[in-house]
C-alpha cells in the first residue's frame, strides 16, 4: 500500500474503486489498524458507487510511530478534574492527520465515517474542516462527555491490562479476550475467524506503545463539547444497543448535541461492526449519503 506525507507524519493509506467516484473516508478507532475495516463493509460502499479511502491512524499500522510517554493515570485524573491535559498528542492532532491526507491525495472534500475513537476524530474534522466533511457517519462513538457511562470494571481492566511482550501466541489471545469482551453477545464470532483476523493484524504490525498514546489522546484531549453544536454536515449516528464499551446513552448524547442528526439503534450489537449486520449498517449509511451532496 502506499504512503503520502500528511501533517508532518507518513500515513499509510489505501484507495478502492473508481477514483471519479464520491470519495468515502473510513477513520478507524484505538489502536485498529485500516484493515480492521471489514472487506465487506468496504465492498459494500463500492457496490453503492462510492470510492473508499482508509488509512492508518498515526502511531499505529504502517504509518509513522511517534514517541512520548502515555501518563494514561494523570490523563485520567486531569479530564476527572476538568483539568487540560498534556498527552504525547491530541484527537485535534489526529483530525489534522486527516484533512492533511485529503489534502495530499487532492481530495477537496469527502463523506466521512468515524468508528469510536475514529468518530472523534471524524466530529473535530466535521467542525474544524467544515469544507472537507460532506456528511457524516459516526459508528459507537461519543462527545466524550464525562455524565455519560463508561466501560465496566472488568472491561477497564482488560483494557489496561500490559500484553505479553514477546510471546506471539499469548499476545494473539490476549487481543482476542479483548475483541470477545467487546463484542456482539447476540452475534458471536467465529473463534477461527477472530483468530485469523487478530494474527493477520498483528503479523502486519504489533505496537502496543501506539495504543497506549492514543488511548492518552482520548483521555487528555480538549472537550469536544462546545464543537459539537457547530457540525453543518448531515449526521447519522449508528450504535449498538449492547455496546458494553461506549454504552449506547453515548449515542443518544450525539443525537441531542449535534444539529439534525438522525440515529440508528442496532439491537444486540457490540462495539464492532458483526459479520451479520454489515449490510443493514451498509443499506443505512447508503440511504444517508445519497440524500445528500455527492
Amino acid at each position: 500500500m502506499p504512503q503520502v506525507t500528511a501533517n508532518g507524519l507518513q500515513l499509510e493509506y489505501e484507495t478502492l474503486g473508481d477514483p471519479k467516484a464520491p470519495p468515502v473516508l473510513l477513520i478507524m478507532g484505538l489502536g485498529a489498524q485500516l484493515i480492521r475495516w471489514p472487506d465487506a463493509f468496504c465492498q459494500g460502499l463500492l457496490d453503492g458507487g462510492y470510492r473508499v479511502i482508509r488509512y492508518d491512524n498515526r502511531d499505529i499500522g504502517l504509518s509513522s510511530k511517534l514517541s512520548g510517554r502515555a501518563k494514561l493515570g494523570q490523563e485520567a485524573a486531569r479530564a476527572l478534574l476538568g483539568l487540560p491535559g498534556s498527552p504525547p498528542y491530541t484527537l485535534f492532532d489526529m483530525a489534522d492527520d486527516a484533512a492533511g491526507l485529503l489534502d495530499a491525495l487532492c481530495v477537496p472534500s469527502a463523506h466521512v465515517i468515524g468508528a469510536s475513537m475514529g468518530g472523534m476524530i471524524g466530529q473535530i474534522l466535521a467542525a474544524r474542516h467544515a469544507t472537507r466533511v460532506r456528511q457524516f457517519v459516526s459508528i459507537m462513538s461519543t462527545s466524550g462527555s464525562r455524565s455519560l457511562p463508561g466501560p465496566n470494571l472488568a472491561l477497564r481492566f482488560q483494557l489496561l491490562k500490559p500484553a505479553p511482550k514477546h510471546d506471539r501466541p499469548a499476545r494473539i489471545r490476549h487481543v482476542m479476550n479483548v475483541m470477545r469482551m467487546v463484542g456482539s453477545v447476540a452475534y458471536p464470532r467465529d473463534e477461527a475467524a477472530l483468530r485469523a483476523q487478530v494474527t493477520r493484524e498483528l503479523e502486519r504490525s504489533d505496537h502496543p506503545a501506539g495504543f497506549l498514546r492514543q488511548l492518552a489522546a482520548i483521555l487528555g484531549s480538549p472537550s469536544r463539547l462546545p464543537l459539537l453544536s457547530s457540525i453543518k454536515a448531515p449526521t447519522l449516528v449508528i450504535h449498538g444497543s449492547d455496546d458494553p464499551l461506549i454504552p449506547v446513552a453515548a449515542a443518544h448524547d450525539l443525537k441531542r448535541r449535534i444539529p439534525n442528526a438522525e440515529l440508528e439503534i442496532l439491537p444486540g450489537m457490540g462495539h464492532e461492526l458483526p459479520a451479520a449486520l454489515c449490510a443493514q449498517v451498509i443499506t443505512r449509511i447508503l440511504k444517508h449519503l445519497s440524500n445528500g451532496p455527492s
